[in-house]
């Protein structure tokens, strides 16, 4: 519990800090700064992410293609299989 008090305590602290420093001029410049690079920080971010998540996807769709080959390649060699072994069966 003391160390969640300390916790809102230190947030609190930050927002009053925060509006005075935004007071002044020269404050806000800096604050404007910080909220642009850390802008700039979580786009970069989030371009990094859709981009790997397009590769991933690429790579299931080509794992899910592959594994459908292979599914109809084993269905028609068993499916010759079945045919030889009747054949077999008849002669």
């Amino acid at each position: 519990m003391k160390k969640f008090v300390w916790f809102v305590l230190g947030v609190a602290s930050g927002f009053v800090l925060a509006h005075f420093v935004n007071k002044d001029p020269r404050g806000h410049e800096i604050l404007a700064e910080v909220d642009s690079r850390i802008t700039e920080f979580t786009d970069r971010i989030g371009d990094a992410y859709r981009e790997q998540e397009a590769r991933l996807g690429d790579l299931v769709d080509d794992a899910k293609d592959a594994a459908v080959s292979a599914a109809q390649n084993a269905v028609g060699a068993a499916s010759d299989a079945v045919d030889t072994a009747a054949r077999k069966l008849t002669d």
